[in-house]
């Protein structure tokens, strides 16, 4: 007993030494400031980042005319953080006509990815879209916008093709207002707005 007793006391001895040798956890990495971190990134006209509600209309402004008109995609960009995310939901869809049924998913893209994907859309097709309301919730330099929009395909239309709701996610820093991410999902069978997100 008294063997197994100071072979136990040796072990424990050993840890202790062991455990006040260790080197110390390395210190958290530094994290990158996100406009510091890109002095090269588009300047932003003042009128549209100096309040929120400029900012929103800006977003739907610089995406929105005819075929001919060709956007202005260093304004578009200059609305986000350089870090931004854009995220279309896509909502499950059953089989037909041939076509596997679909589950639902999420598509993430920065505003680049987004550029290279709809420009030759709006090469071909007029767009215009619009907010019809929003909800905006502030606490500090954080901002939360749930924005209602119509889209159309010409200004005329008596009727959108789609509607739905932009989730925006906003932030106040260096004098202005930056677009960090936005989600959206549309209205279709079985998911209507509700008025609360209409006014």
């Amino acid at each position: 007993m008294r063997i197994a007793a100071f072979a136990a006391l040796v072990v424990l001895a050993g840890a202790s030494a062991v455990a006040q040798t260790a080197a110390p956890a390395p210190p958290p990495k530094p994290l990158t400031p996100d406009i510091a971190g890109h002095v090269d990134w588009p300047k932003a006209a003042p009128g549209d980042v100096d309040s929120v509600d400029h900012l929103v209309a800006a977003l739907y402004d610089v995406i929105s005319g005819p075929p001919t008109r060709q956007r202005d995609w260093n304004r578009f960009r200059s609305l986000f953080l350089p870090s931004a995310r854009m995220g279309v939901i896509r909502p499950d869809a059953p089989a037909k006509d041939g076509k596997a049924a679909r589950p639902s998913d999420v598509f993430l893209l920065t505003p680049e990815m987004y550029i290279e994907r709809d420009e030759p859309y709006f090469k071909k097709e007029g767009f215009f879209e619009h907010g019809i309301a929003n909800r905006v919730e502030e606490f500090g330099n954080l901002v939360s916008v749930w924005s209602t929009y119509e889209s159309r395909h010409t200004p005329e239309d008596t009727k959108p093709f789609a509607r739905g709701i932009n989730s925006i996610q906003i932030v106040h820093a260096g004098g202005r207002y930056w677009v960090a991410n936005i989600l959206w999902d549309d209205e279709r069978d079985g998911l209507t707005l509700p008025e609360k997100y209409l006014r």
